[in-house]
């Protein structure tokens, strides 16, 4: 769908040229229509889908600019979100013909004069994390009861950081009749209280991507079993000449354990975890965005929504606790149609949380790494998956049909066992058929309320 179907402004119009944006993505193309007509939205979509101009550009077509006051509020689970929309809309505003004032504020950054600035003008959008926006709204600086919109981006991860107390407290200054716009990879149980709170009669937007990951990532998948696994994600790092690599690591120990032992290595390796100081944070992102480093070991706090070009490689030093980060991480690489690497390596203790990712329609290459390079490996099903064809090609009261046939010798009986097998095989496949689509509608029926 082209973008002159939703008849924007022409200041945004010029912004998506110079975004060079032909085509509206599925998520843009169900939500715009939505917010443009001031309705509150729930919508399910992963990282990647085109969801943060889903929602700036139609709210930035109702931000009045003649009025001094905020009208539109986004809240972001971390700083590095929070400055990528922030990038975006500052990337927006330039193009408006009057001034659109935009502010980001979070954690880490100069509050003192942040209300120096408020007390002199209010900007007319917030971008920024709960807990400064909240602060800045208790020292009376930031002033949003009368915002029509609140955004609450990448929702289930503002939950998981524990900020959803801080962003229902915003939420409270909000008149009844504001437009609550809510957007979450996944909708978790303890965020259902917050929607019904707020959210009056929503729609509700689930964006299925077509494919799980997409096609320009290679994913393959390694076995650590008889490998020592640091010294196998060195060799792994150092067998090509990636443009960027980024390393996913469980937890801020191990984060610090790798980083150290790739260092030892002589690799330039950058590090990015939640114990970092903010400052020191910004500063390392920005040499990250600046390919200052070629590496870098992180945890899943840099693998949602952020968006840095290049990356050509990914390697998970192990399955993330959270499924769901699997793709959000695998999905920093084989972004804008460029090709990309994602290696997971997993130990045998790890074998169902494969299974797992397999069953949710997540495909892997199997490889193994011999001679300094990958190389094709067996499926690790293949015994299985024999054992399941054998039982499915001749199950015992066939094998008893076919024993009694024989001993009869009949003319015909070939045809007799043939067409008995066929049968069998049908039925089996109805009742396979059957069981796909109950379990098709319980999962639709579970994630369409929310």
């Amino acid at each position: 769908m082209n973008f002159t179907i939703f008849q924007f402004p022409e200041f945004l119009n010029e912004a998506l040229v110079g975004k060079k944006f032909a085509e509206a993505t599925p998520v843009q193309e169900k939500i715009i229509p939505m917010i443009q007509k001031n309705k509150s939205v729930v919508a399910q979509s992963q990282t990647g889908s085109g969801k943060t101009h889903a929602f700036l550009l139609p709210l930035f077509e109702k931000i009045d600019p003649k009025k001094e006051h905020v009208q539109v509020v986004i809240t972001a689970p971390s700083r590095e979100l929070a400055q990528q929309i922030y990038k975006e809309a500052s990337f927006l505003a330039k193009y408006s013909p009057e001034e659109i004032r935009v502010s980001n504020f979070v954690g880490g950054t100069d509050k003192k004069r942040q209300i120096e600035k408020l007390n002199h003008a209010q900007p007319h959008l917030v971008i920024g994390t709960p807990g400064r926006i909240l602060d800045l709204i208790k020292e009376q600086a930031l002033d949003i009861h009368e915002a029509f919109a609140l955004v609450v981006d990448e929702a289930d991860m503002t939950l998981d950081f524990g900020f959803l107390k801080e962003v229902d407290a915003i939420a409270a200054f909000f008149a009844k009749n504001s437009q609550f716009l809510v957007f979450s990879a996944t909708i978790p149980e303890k965020l259902r209280p917050f929607l019904k709170k707020y959210l009056e009669n929503p729609e509700i937007v689930e964006i299925s991507p077509e494919n799980k990951i997409a096609p320009e990532i290679e994913n393959f998948l390694l076995s650590t079993k008889s490998a020592k696994k640091d010294t196998l994600i060195y060799d792994l790092l150092t067998m090509g000449e990636p443009y960027l690599a980024f390393v996913f690591a469980n937890t801020k120990q191990r984060v610090d354990e790798l980083t150290e032992f790739l260092q030892g290595k002589n690799l330039k390796v950058a590090k990015i975890h939640g114990d970092l100081p903010p400052r020191e944070r910004r500063r390392v992102m920005k040499q990250i965005q600046n390919l200052d480093y070629q590496y870098v070991v992180a945890t899943d706090l840099a693998a949602r929504g952020i968006d840095i070009e290049g990356i050509s490689l990914v390697i998970n030093d192990d399955i993330p606790q959270d499924l769901d980060y699997f793709i959000h991480r695998i999905g920093r690489t084989g972004r804008n149609n460029l090709k990309g690497t994602a290696i997971t390596l997993y130990s045998p203790g790890e074998e169902d949380l494969i299974a797992q990712l397999e069953n949710n329609g997540i495909t892997f290459i199997p490889k193994t790494f011999k001679n300094g390079q990958l190389e094709d490996s067996f499926d690790r099903n293949r015994r299985k998956k024999r054992q399941d064809t054998a039982r499915r090609e001749l199950d015992p009261t066939l094998k008893g049909l076919v024993k009694k046939k024989k001993k009869k010798i009949k003319p015909g009986y070939k045809k007799e066992i043939k067409a008995a097998i066929k049968k069998n095989q049908q039925q089996q496949t109805k009742v396979a058929k059957r069981q796909e689509l109950r379990s098709k509608r319980k999962k639709k029926k579970s994630t369409s309320e929310y």
